[in-house]
């Protein structure tokens, strides 16, 4: 049984991602969803417990087979959530973002990315806007570097065993791809032979601006989740660095952060 623990405060954007859960994981026997909430004072136990027995009723009648919920009192939902994860060999953890506005960004984003930033177990962030349709195709997204070593084999194995989707792999660089050089045909033979299994599709796209040409790639061929991994000097690191997190809060498909 794998378990998929989904953070609940609540708001709108956590219940998207909860409802985007049970459409992804509906007919899943071998699937448990773990809603999780955290609490700050002792008078909203209750109330908590009411809205997550509520919730696990929505996501049993929409085919999830197996829920709980878990609710804890504390301040550190990062500590918190990484402890669990850790205890029930959490399989990802499904979070929402919302990129609307500069204060929602603040408010509901920061933990999402904190989370994803962690290496705690893989995050599937789920847009607001997101709607279920299916993980027929999805992207990972590598920067070629050491690909060996920083490719998470196990964690991306386990996604792709579960969805079973075609595999896009996507390398974004201004500098490469009038030509394949010798040292990127060696990288894409080696992540080749890595995944394959999965008879990964390979695509280099020659432009400066690394998450405006994945999000059109996501547009062009129907792209259902990216995935990236977050490790230094990588595309992720970029992303969440110097281009101030755009991925994750424009992106209109669900980003799945597999740490190496």
């Amino acid at each position: 049984m794998k378990n998929v623990i989904i953070p609940i405060d609540f708001s709108d954007t956590s219940f998207n991602a909860a409802r985007y859960a049970a459409q992804m994981l509906a007919g899943r026997k071998d699937m448990n969803v773990i809603l999780y909430h955290m609490f700050e004072n002792e008078e909203d136990a209750g109330t908590s417990a009411t809205y997550l027995e509520s919730l696990k009723k929505e996501l049993h009648s929409k085919g999830v087979a197996n829920v709980e919920w878990v609710k804890e009192q504390g301040d550190d939902l990062i500590d918190s959530l990484s402890r669990l994860a850790y205890q029930k060999a959490s399989a990802f953890i499904i979070m929402g973002i919302t990129g609307k506005s500069a204060i929602a960004q603040v408010l509901v984003g920061s933990n999402t990315l904190k989370l994803a930033d962690e290496n705690v177990c893989p995050v599937l962030i789920v847009p607001a806007d997101a709607t279920f349709r299916g993980i027929k195709n999805v992207v990972f997204a590598s920067d070629f570097e050491n690909v060996e070593l920083t490719t998470p084999a196990i964690h991306l194995k386990q996604f792709l065993e579960i969805f079973k989707p075609n595999l896009h792999v996507v390398n974004v660089n201004s500098e490469q791809y009038i030509s394949l050089t010798e040292e990127y045909e060696e990288k894409k033979a080696a992540l080749k032979s890595i995944l394959s299994e999965y008879k990964p599709i390979f695509h280099f796209i020659r432009l400066y601006n690394v998450e405006e040409a994945i999000n059109q790639f996501v547009e062009d061929k129907n792209i259902d989740v990216i995935i990236t991994v977050p490790h230094y000097h990588s595309l992720w690191s970029q992303i969440f660095g110097s281009h101030t997190k755009k991925l994750a809060y424009q992106s209109h498909v669900p980003v799945l952060a597999i740490h190496e």
